[in-house]
């Protein structure tokens, strides 16, 4: 069992290597939930992630019992750097096996603070197969999760809310292996008895509940997630024991509101989070945490590592989503003038126009026709109505052929 004397000497062999990440008041996600939020952003910690506060400990604690080959562990991102980073403070070497997908972002931060990057197996699950080799050749195996030192090390994050914050209500944590959450839990209620910890788990990887209903053996096979970095298909034992017992329930959020968190965390509070740092912020749009108005909730943003490429992905789908892009196809006379007669409507609507493609080719128009797909950029549902109204009462026909499509 890892007890709370354990969290503390985590956040003392951690003091100063680490950082002491904000904790601030949201006015906009307070206004919408009706709650008093807060975010623990731990987006901006080192190495972008909490992974450092459980891999640091494990690593600096245990330094002089381990061997000179190292340590190695296994992972597609986050618990990569940490212990990178990590193992480089105790003048370690590290081995880090990755899956042959992880991003090539990943690949060279995990090298840039010193890490040995081999890429092997298709999903995770072999990724860790390959370690527990490499670890009988001598190395040490840094487990992501189910390991009593990384959760303390987690609960350091724990330790620093109740401080900051004493008399929180709710905490609401990503789930995926489940260290962090356990570790927040052990620090949080040892302060407050009565504070309520809510875990948050993509649709797309269920493992906690499965667990919790089918026992600790219960595995599920990740769908794709924008929610990548919780998508694991066991969780941990130790983890799950303490969840059953602290953890008042876990809820599921869609991959349409992680998108929605992820636009609104960036847009409203300037704060980038990968999509496992803002399950939480889902769950309270999508109105899953239940608590008197005015209760003090946490929100724990717990890392910020998305690759460009699918922060792209996730604003451009987040926003048609939310109403903020009307992508469209029409038909037009193929003579001058036809395509500025549209645009004219378009702006008179005030929409800003995003994209153009006009096609004068295709096998399926007529010589005289083509066809112009336009995306632009609209301030909700209602903008989109109003713009479909004007172009119908001027005598154009929305198109839904190839590559146009709208809300």
């Amino acid at each position: 069992m890892v007890s709370v004397a354990e969290i503390k000497r985590a956040a003392s062999v951690l003091k100063g290597r680490i950082i002491r990440t904000p904790l601030v008041y949201s006015p906009t996600f307070s206004k919408l939930s009706g709650f008093k939020v807060y975010l623990k952003l731990e987006n901006l910690q080192v190495t972008g992630s909490f992974k450092i506060r459980g891999a640091g400990f494990k690593i600096l604690a245990g330094a002089n019992s381990i061997g000179p080959k190292g340590v190695v562990a296994a992972s597609a991102g986050n618990h990569a750097q940490g212990v990178a980073l990590a193992s480089g403070w105790a003048g370690l070497a590290a081995t880090i096996v990755m899956p042959e997908w992880a991003s090539i972002s990943k690949q060279e931060a995990t090298r840039g603070y010193g890490g040995q990057v081999i890429l092997e197996g298709r999903n995770l699950s072999e990724a860790i197969a390959k370690a527990l080799e490499l670890e009988k050749e001598g190395r040490a195996f840094i487990h992501p999760f189910d390991d009593p030192a990384i959760i303390a090390g987690q609960g350091t994050l724990g330790l620093e809310i109740m401080e900051e914050l004493p008399d929180v209500d709710v905490i609401v944590v990503a789930v995926g292996g489940g260290g962090l959450i356990s570790g927040i839990c052990l620090a949080a209620r040892a302060k407050r008895p009565g504070v309520r910890i809510i875990g948050v788990q993509a649709q797309a990887c269920p493992s906690a509940l499965a667990a919790l209903e089918a026992g600790p053996d219960a595995r599920v096979e990740p769908q794709s997630s924008i929610a990548d970095g919780i998508a694991v298909r066991q969780i941990g034992s130790i983890p799950l024991d303490i969840i059953r017992r602290q953890v008042e329930r876990i809820v599921l959020v869609g991959e349409d509101r992680i998108a929605e968190a992820v636009i609104m965390l960036l847009e409203r509070k300037k704060v980038l989070a990968e999509g496992a740092g803002a399950v939480g912020a889902a769950a309270l749009l999508g109105g899953l945490i239940e608590a008197p108005p005015g209760s003090k909730v946490v929100l724990v943003v717990s890392g910020g590592n998305i690759d460009f490429s699918l922060l792209d992905r996730v604003i451009r789908k987040g926003l048609a989503w939310n109403g903020r892009i009307m992508r469209f196809g029409v038909k037009l006379d193929d003579e001058p003038g036809a395509l500025a007669r549209l645009l004219v409507i378009i702006t008179a609507k005030r929409a800003n126009i995003l994209q153009i493609y006009h096609n004068r080719g295709g096998p399926d128009l007529p010589v005289r026709i083509s066809r112009v797909e336009l995306e632009i950029e609209t301030r909700n549902f209602a903008h989109i109505r109003e713009i479909e109204s004007a172009l119908g009462e001027a005598g154009y026909t929305l198109d839904p052929g190839a590559g146009s499509s709208y809300p």
